[in-house]
Parts: structure tokens; C-alpha cells; sequence
């Protein structure tokens, strides 16, 4: 068995090496925009999840290579069209690609990365390929439902935790699930256990999700890399600060909103205000409580998959590297 340590270099070294084929290619305002998501790096969580499953079944893991960068590929061009539609300037410490090019460049080299990601998905060798192509295209389609809910929930006040934890399913949860289920149905594995490990991503990934609501507002800024706030300061629909609407009195329930509402304000002032409320309303171990619920439920999940401890150890090993993230 591989360790993730292990799978991180060989996706690494694959996805610079694609970088490079990219950069050769023209028109270069087309493909030179996704090389340069691609170089942004990051932590490769979802390629690696490709392969840590097509190894639970196999050791040739490089025969899910394909499988792995068509993933990569496609969460890159998520990222890049987001980056746009909240008018970011700043991606990985980078500028984000509308700004490094334009707005209409960016557009292109992301339709052409979405496009892409079925054309390095189709190079796998597996006779489940109809299967992994019909879970990708289900869970691209999935993605764009949590991205439009997360912007229709910017205009409402009246979303419920049910419906945020719904829209995070969709937005984040089932890429790190179909990452699973598809390494697993490249290496030809059970259809059992192929959904069982899509379940475990789900679980784990609504975790995941609650973890970056939280350490939004409670990280430490010198390992968090950014100013914590941001979701504060863009009075964006996290689950503490629906939590905190649905727990707060009256009176706090103004406050709140009092802030939310305000056009004119010291961004300081704001975040230690809302979260001297979140703090009152013991919000951040209401979060905490709230993941590790989703953690325990992907970790039963894991027990009833049937394989061998030893086998199965290096996804638990990433259960608990995501658990215990600070940044």
C-alpha cells in the first residue's frame, strides 16, 4: 500500500508534467490560463483520494493516473469560474486567473477545463469507464446545484441549516465522494464497497466543509495564511452564522442583523462584534460538536467496509489528516 505521502508525489509530479504539455500548446491564451491553475498547487486532496481508493484494490495505481488529473482538472475549473462570480483577485497567494489575463480569458480556459476533465476520464483503462463517466457527469451537474444554491442564498435571510448543509453536500461533498467511488470502480472493486466509500466522502466531506466555515472565523491567522473574517465580512451563509440566527433572542437577533445589514462599517469592528455573539451563543463547540458527528459517520462507514484493516488504514490516516487541519 501506498501512503498519501506517496500518492501526493505521484499526482505531483503527473500534474507537473501536464503543466508542461499545456504550456506548449496554442492558442497559448487558452491553455497557458490552465497550466497556470494548475501550478497554484494545493493540497491534491481530490486526485490523491482517486488513487489511496484504486489502491485499496490494487497496486497499479498508475492505471488510475487519468482518472485522478481528470478530477483535479475538473474541482481546478470550479475554482477558476467561483474566482470569477465572487470577483476574487487573490487565489493560493496568486493572483486569480481573470485577474492575471481577463475576465473572458478566464471564461474560455475554464469551459475548456470542463471539457478536458472527460477527455483525461475517458483515457482510463477499467471496463467500469460508462459507469465513471456517468458518475462524473451526475456529479459535475451536482456541483453547479450547490454553486447556484450558495448564490441564491446570498439574497435570503431565511435558509436553513437542512438547506446549507444540503448545498454544501452538493458544492463540496460529492467531488471528494465521486473521487472515491471512482477510484474504486476503476480498480473494478465491488459495487458495494465503490458506494460505501462514496458515502464515507460524503460524510467526510460535509465535515470538511464545517471545518473551513469554522476556521474562517476561529484559525489561527499566522497558520490559517489569510485574515480569518472573510465569510463575517461577506455576511456569507456559514453554518454558524445560521446557527446564531436560530439560537439568538431577540435582542441578539437584531444585533445580528443590525451588522449584516450595515453598508458602512470598520471590517474589525465587524468580525469582533459577530463573533463576540457567536462566542455568547457558544457557536464555535456547536460547529465542532456538528463535525464530529459527520466525522463518527463516515468513520462507521469505514468499519463496515470489507476490507482488511491494514488495507484500509491509509484512508483513515486521511479521515484524520482533513480532521485535524488548521488552514
Amino acid at each position: 500500500m501506498y501512503t498519501i505521502k506517496e500518492l501526493q508525489k505521484i499526482i505531483s509530479e503527473e500534474i507537473d508534467i501536464e503543466i508542461k504539455r499545456l504550456n506548449g500548446l496554442e492558442p497559448k491564451n487558452l491553455y497557458e490560463p490552465i497550466a497556470y491553475t494548475l501550478a497554484m498547487g494545493g493540497k491534491r486532496l481530490r486526485p490523491v483520494m482517486v488513487l489511496l481508493a484504486y489502491n485499496l484494490f490494487s497496486d497499479k495505481v498508475e492505471k488510475a493516473i487519468h482518472a485522478a488529473i481528470a478530477i483535479e482538472v475538473f474541482h481546478n475549473f470550479t475554482l477558476l469560474h467561483d474566482d470569477i462570480m465572487d470577483e476574487a483577485d487573490v487565489r493560493r497567494n496568486s493572483p486569480t486567473v481573470h485577474k492575471k489575463y481577463n475576465k473572458n480569458i478566464a471564461i474560455l480556459s475554464g469551459d475548456a477545463m470542463s471539457i478536458m476533465a472527460y477527455n483525461y476520464l475517458q483515457n482510463s483503462e477499467s471496463k467500469n469507464l460508462p459507469n465513471m463517466v456517468q458518475l462524473f457527469s451526475q456529479t459535475a451537474l451536482e456541483v453547479c446545484e450547490g454553486q447556484q444554491f450558495d448564490m441564491d442564498f446570498e439574497t435570503k435571510m431565511n435558509v436553513s441549516i437542512h438547506q446549507y448543509l444540503n448545498m454544501i453536500r452538493l458544492k463540496t461533498a460529492v467531488l471528494l465522494a465521486c473521487s472515491l467511488k471512482i477510484g474504486a470502480l476503476a480498480a473494478n472493486a465491488p459495487e458495494t464497497t465503490a458506494d460505501l466509500l462514496y458515502v464515507f466522502g460524503l460524510d467526510l466531506g460535509i465535515a470538511f466543509q464545517l471545518q473551513d466555515d469554522l476556521l474562517d472565523v476561529y484559525a489561527d491567522q499566522n497558520i490559517f495564511g489569510k485574515k480569518t473574517g472573510g465569510d463575517i465580512l461577506s455576511n456569507k451563509k456559514t453554518f454558524l452564522l445560521l446557527k446564531a440566527l436560530e439560537l439568538s433572542n431577540q435582542q441578539t437577533k437584531i444585533e445580528l442583523l443590525d451588522w449584516i445589514d450595515r453598508k458602512d462599517f470598520d471590517p474589525d469592528e465587524k468580525i469582533a462584534a459577530v463573533k463576540q455573539i457567536y462566542n455568547k451563543l457558544n457557536i464555535k463547540d456547536i460547529t465542532i460538536n456538528s463535525i464530529e458527528d459527520f466525522y463518527q459517520s463516515a468513520i462507521s462507514i469505514w468499519n463496515e467496509i470489507d476490507l482488511p484493516i491494514e488495507t484500509k488504514a491509509e484512508l483513515l490516516q486521511l479521515a484524520q489528516m482533513i480532521m485535524e487541519r488548521d488552514r
